[in-house]
This record gives C-alpha cells, sequence and structure tokens, in this order.
C-alpha cells in the first residue's frame, strides 16, 4: 500500500453549495478506481495544484518523486548522482505502474514520467491524464525558488528548460485533458481541471447509461 501524506483529503469546505458537493461526488464516483494522474514540465505546479484538487475532491493525494524516494531511501536527486537517469527511469515506471492500482486519487508525476511509453499506456488503462500546461517564464520564475532540480543542474537552466519544453511538449499533448497553469491563484487552476473532468467523466457516464438503457428496451 502507498504512503500516502495526505491519505485522505478533508472534507469539501463548508462554504460550496450542496449541489456543487453533489457534482463532484457524481464526479468522483464516475472516475470509479482510476486516478486522475497530473502530467507537465517541473514547475507547472502538479503536486501544489494536486493536493488542492484531491482536497476538493475528498481523495487521496499522491506525489510519485516521493514515492521513489521512500521505496529507494534516497531522494531524487541523490538517485540521479548514484545511479544516472536511466536506472531513476525504470524505476519511476515500476512505482507509477504500483500506484495506479490503487485509485481513486490524485497522481501526481515527475516532469519525465510520460515521456516514458509503458507509463503512457499503464495511465490509459488505469487513469485519467491531465496536462498541466505552463510557459517558459512561469516555469522558470518558479523552478528558481528550489534548486533541487537534477535536470537544470547546467550552466544555462534556461536553455536546457527549452530544450525539455521543446522533447517533451508534443508528448504531453498526448493526455485527454489539457488545463493551462499560469500565473492565478491555484484554485482557480482546481477549478478548470474539474470543469474539464466533468466534461470528459459526466458525459461518458450519460452516454453509459443512455446505452444500457437503449438495451434493456431491446
Amino acid at each position: 500500500m502507498a504512503h500516502r501524506s495526505d491519505q485522505k483529503a478533508e472534507n469539501a469546505p463548508a462554504h460550496r453549495g450542496a449541489n456543487a458537493r453533489a457534482d463532484d461526488a457524481r464526479l468522483v464516483a464516475a472516475l470509479g478506481k482510476r486516478s486522475i494522474v497530473l502530467v507537465g514540465i517541473m514547475g507547472c505546479g502538479k503536486s501544489t495544484v494536486g493536493r488542492r484538487l484531491a482536497n476538493r475532491l475528498d481523495i487521496p493525494f499522491v506525489d510519485a518523486d516521493t514515492e521513489i524516494e521512500q521505496a529507494a531511501n534516497m531522494t531524487v536527486p541523490e538517485i540521479f548522482a548514484a545511479h544516472g537517469e536511466p536506472y531513476f527511469r525504470k524505476g519511476e515506471e515500476r512505482v507509477i505502474a504500483r500506484l495506479l492500482r490503487e485509485g481513486p486519487q490524485v497522481l501526481a508525476t515527475g516532469g519525465g514520467a510520460y515521456m516514458s511509453e509503458a507509463t503512457r499506456q499503464e495511465i490509459a488503462e488505469n487513469g485519467i491524464s491531465i496536462w498541466l500546461k505552463a510557459d517558459l517564464d512561469t516555469v522558470m520564475e518558479r523552478v528558481r525558488k528550489r534548486s533541487n532540480r537534477p535536470l537544470l543542474q547546467t550552466p544555462d537552466p534556461e536553455g536546457t528548460m527549452r530544450d525539455l519544453m521543446a522533447k517533451r511538449y508534443p508528448v504531453y499533448g498526448l493526455a485527454e485533458l489539457t488545463v493551462s497553469s499560469r500565473d492565478v491563484p491555484h484554485d482557480h487552476v482546481v477549478e478548470d481541471i474539474v470543469a474539464a473532468l466533468k466534461s470528459r467523466l459526466l458525459a461518458e457516464d450519460l452516454t453509459t447509461s443512455a446505452q444500457e438503457t437503449a438495451t434493456g428496451a431491446q
């Protein structure tokens, strides 16, 4: 069983109306055992937004990098330094595959996780992927606040980030949903995610119900 720092999110805030909470409950029911998987470049807000989203929907939040660190008893930078990126990526694939069996949950993945075809397949089978799409200025402002980004330990971090975005953004674009991560309060992004999920999942739910009704009428 995965360790979850926010094992069960707190109940939805009381100021939200009963209808809004009921809609959220319908969304979680439509999710079933699938995970909401946040993908995107480092600094796009996956962990921060993910925690707020989990709280909103009253389901657990899991950070894949935290799980990897606990499994290895090392930090991500330490794993990179001691074993290299290919070793880290293989472990990342295994951990994410395991976590995806434990939904429903909000799962924040590392920036390179979605580049793995095996991981994309696992997510497609056991979750719904959401790309938090952010521009260069936004992510650089955020990542400069932290010095523990192994891939940015270069003489030109901004150039490195541009290269990563050029390589990764076409792959992130394969995600089922895309939501803009921008310089606004995180709750605004959460609202955008919930709206996108309801549009997708509740539409699926209605389609399934209609098909079942039609089948029963035959």
